[in-house]
């Protein structure tokens, strides 16, 4: 069993910091994470797009779905840690580099995928839907642990059984003892059961490393 779960969906800003701060975390204290799936477009498909979203969510939420597609297929082909690659190179573009008109494009998921060690070929599974049965029950997996009224990313400590939590949403990504602080500080939160939720409205601006 993976010592932390981790469920994401690309597409999501905030999900990325918190992701990297896990990938230092899991460098400084030797976790093991396994990188699961949660779906936007999914968890909101019962929702009006064009009376609850700003223009163009749809799309987002939808380029999300195309690439868990490509992340599930590199699961099942190389495991864990090509989703963890992947994930990585995905944000590289989407985030890093602000090119999310054209992170769907085939010839730059091919790219992400040379970059990540992994063949080509799984840039097929943008537009297929061989892969949303596990993306569907991964997101309702993630919502069964966590609650329906959350967002990405969600986190379990000491799957399967072990509590999860929506976030934390962090504006910036911290380093070394201070990522260590942070993660003993939330652990020790979600690990109180009558722990339910801890929130502010206010955010700094996002600073993507």
């Amino acid at each position: 069993m993976a010592d932390v779960d981790f469920f994401f969906d690309p597409i999501c800003p905030w999900a990325w910091i918190t992701s990297r701060w896990v990938v230092e975390v899991a460098r400084l204290r030797d976790l093991d994470v396994e990188w699961r799936f949660i779906s936007l477009r999914i968890v909101n498909e019962h929702r009006d797009y064009e009376t609850e979203f700003p223009p163009g969510y749809p799309e987002i939420h939808g380029l999300g779905l195309r690439l868990l597609r490509v992340a599930a297929a590199a699961r099942q082909e190389a495991g864990n840690t090509a989703v963890a690659a992947l994930y990585t190179e995905f944000g590289r573009v989407i985030h890093r580099e602000r090119r999310r008109p054209e992170a769907g494009q085939p010839e730059v998921v091919e790219s992400a995928l040379h970059k990540a060690g992994l063949p080509a070929h799984l840039a097929s599974a943008l537009d297929g839907r061989d892969y949303d049965p596990v993306i569907r029950e991964e997101t309702a997996l993630a919502l069964e642990r966590a609650g329906s009224e959350v967002g990405t990313p969600i986190i379990t400590f000491g799957p399967p059984d072990g509590p999860s939590f929506f976030g934390p949403v962090i504006s910036r990504l911290p380093r070394g003892q201070e990522a260590v602080d942070l993660w003993e500080a939330v652990e020790r939160l979600a690990r109180f059961r009558g722990f339910a939720e801890l929130k502010r409205s206010l955010r700094d601006t996002l600073q993507i490393p």
